[in-house]
């Protein structure tokens, strides 16, 4: 699955297109059920330049967000509004879930491997 491994998941949908938006939380559920249990979470309205043809409030949006405990932003690729601010927001998060874990989580298991010891006799030709 495409989620397997990710500290982080960016969903974004389009201010200028509703379906988009109710197409979030089937998004959502598809994380929750593919992704680590404790992945950080980002809900993203793109486009926000296209103010005359948003269909998808900023309120309802971030209404949303609070309801399932996730941040919320609005950005513009095309003009670059809070697109780095969004990297930004995602990775401080990801930083701030990985410190308050314990260290030793981060660890790879490791083998020991115990055995007999080797009975040497002294010389190359004992007798």
């Amino acid at each position: 699955s495409y989620y397997r491994g990710a500290h982080g998941i960016i969903v974004t949908y389009d201010v200028t297109d509703q379906e988009s938006f109710n197409n979030v939380q089937q998004w959502l559920n598809e994380i929750d059920r593919y992704a680590s249990e404790n992945v950080n979470k980002l809900l993203v309205g793109n486009k926000n330049d296209l103010t005359s043809q948003k269909v998808v409030p900023t309120e309802t949006a971030k209404a949303f967000a609070d309801q399932l405990g996730i941040p919320f932003l609005e950005t513009s690729a095309k003009n670059a509004t809070n697109v780095e601010e969004a990297f930004m927001a995602m990775t401080a998060a990801i930083k701030t879930r990985m410190a308050s874990q314990p260290a030793g989580g981060a660890r790879p298991p490791t083998v020991q491997i115990r055995g007999q010891p080797v009975n040497q006799q002294s010389g190359c030709c004992s007798s």
